[in-house]
């Protein structure tokens, strides 16, 4: 059985940093792309980054670049979103997804 599993969310000042986690277990990240998503109150989970497990090659939602990274550690299975200098439209449950497979989020809360 394929699980996600997102740490790392939590209650961050603006301009703050947090990094997010999300670890596999019964699968390797060995095909496709894998991608954090995010979902604010009220609205359908928007993809925020991807990376390619063929290339590494990366892409980002205009509003998080320069200051999301997305990265994975094969070694650990594990995919990881660091966030720098957040603001509170950053607050959100953010989610990880491989292929189909979904995390169950995790939430991000940066006070205005």
């Amino acid at each position: 059985e394929v699980q996600l599993v997102e740490s790392g969310g939590g209650l961050v000042q603006a301009g703050g940093s947090l990094r997010l986690s999300c670890a596999a277990s019964g699968t390797t990240f060995d095909a496709y792309a894998i991608g954090w998503f995010r979902r604010f109150p009220g609205r359908i989970r928007e993809e925020i980054s991807c990376i390619s497990t063929s290339d590494g090659r990366t892409r980002y939602e205009d509003s998080v670049k320069g200051r999301f990274t997305i990265s994975v550690d094969n070694a650990k299975n594990t995919m990881y979103q660091q966030m720098n200098n957040l603001k509170p439209e950053a607050t959100a449950v953010y989610y990880c997804r491989y292929i189909h497979y979904w995390g169950h989020g995790t939430p991000v809360t940066v006070p205005s």
